[in-house]
């Protein structure tokens, strides 16, 4: 029986305390594998070891970092012919994706998943900005904001409460923004206080999302721009649930962003979107910060196959 080949690329910048070889050993020797790892050092390097592991064939490449990590191993991995599949060892402060999928939490059973054969391969959309590859969502405004206030020692101390505490201090005085957005090659001029194009809907917690039915693989971008009244809600449902460390019924928490979308969330699904904002706002992609400026964002439809748990 050929074994499955598996390269960890680590991230030891990222938000939790640092991978446990001792755990990746006792896991990886339960099954047919060989396994290496390789540690990042700058921004760029989850993509090029990612690239350089697809050069080399191996069966499965595990990232263990955060959401920014993960994007980076999406763009060398997006769209490839190759048979290399991703695996997320969630090692982030937020670890959005790994939650949209269904991962586990723990590294012992994110390990599992990377290693076992009778894992199911998804396939799921990614999205290009400006030319550079994200797998949840890219914002301008008020939510860019949260995550440029969240800072590393922030993160590290209180984990995704930061990003809860830096949006609810950027909410007291919220800049709008008029923005003219190309939508599919039609436009619309609307005022709000963030602008955000999604892949994923999740906010990082089970149950909770921006919105319902937006899904990472429906090939379709969802398009919001929310007024300072639908961040509000939105910020008090997301504290609601972090507080309560589980939401009651995801129904009812859904529901209590929803009931604001008429007047305050305004929703488009689409294939391609170009963002102008005035006055000009800071822009974040997957939780890392990019140059102010005008946004082209088009959806990869099905260009990712990632590793989850066996049904």
């Amino acid at each position: 029986m050929r074994k499955r080949s598996i390269q960890i690329i680590a991230n030891p910048g990222a938000g939790q305390e640092g991978l446990n070889l001792k755990t990746v050993h006792a896991v990886f020797s339960e099954y047919a594998v060989e396994w290496d790892i390789r540690i990042t050092k700058q921004a760029g390097d989850a993509e090029r070891l990612t690239r350089e592991a697809i050069e080399a064939g191996v069966d499965v490449v595990a990232i263990y970092g955060g959401d920014g990590s993960v994007a980076e191993a999406a763009a060398a991995l997006a769209g490839a012919s190759t048979k290399t599949c991703l695996a997320i060892l969630p090692g982030g402060t937020a670890n959005v994706m790994s939650i949209e999928l269904g991962i586990p939490a723990a590294l012992e059973g994110a390990l599992r998943v990377a290693a076992d054969p009778s894992s199911v391969t998804r396939v799921i959309d990614v999205g290009e900005v400006n030319k550079r590859t994200f797998v949840l969502r890219v914002s301008m405004g008020l939510e860019a904001e949260m995550v440029a206030g969240a800072d590393r020692e922030a993160k590290d101390r209180y984990g995704v409460f930061a990003y809860l505490w830096s949006a609810a201090r950027n909410a007291m005085a919220p800049q709008t923004a008029r923005y003219r957005l190309v939508l599919d090659g039609e436009e619309e001029e609307i005022e709000g206080v963030t602008c955000i194009v999604a892949n994923s809907g999740n906010l990082g917690r089970n149950g909770l999302s921006l919105a319902s039915a937006v899904a990472v693989d429906d090939g379709f971008l969802d398009v919001f721009v929310i007024e300072q009244a639908g961040f509000k809600t939105l910020l008090d449902v997301a504290g609601s649930v972090l507080n309560a460390g589980q939401p009651s019924s995801d129904r009812e928490e859904t529901n209590a962003v929803e009931r604001e979308a008429p007047s305050a969330m305004h929703r488009w699904r689409v294939k391609t979107v170009e963002i102008f904002s005035d006055p000009p706002q800071r822009v974040q992609s997957d939780g890392e910060l990019l140059e102010a400026g005008p946004l082209c964002c088009s959806v990869l439809p099905g260009a990712l196959r990632v590793l989850t748990p066996a049904m």
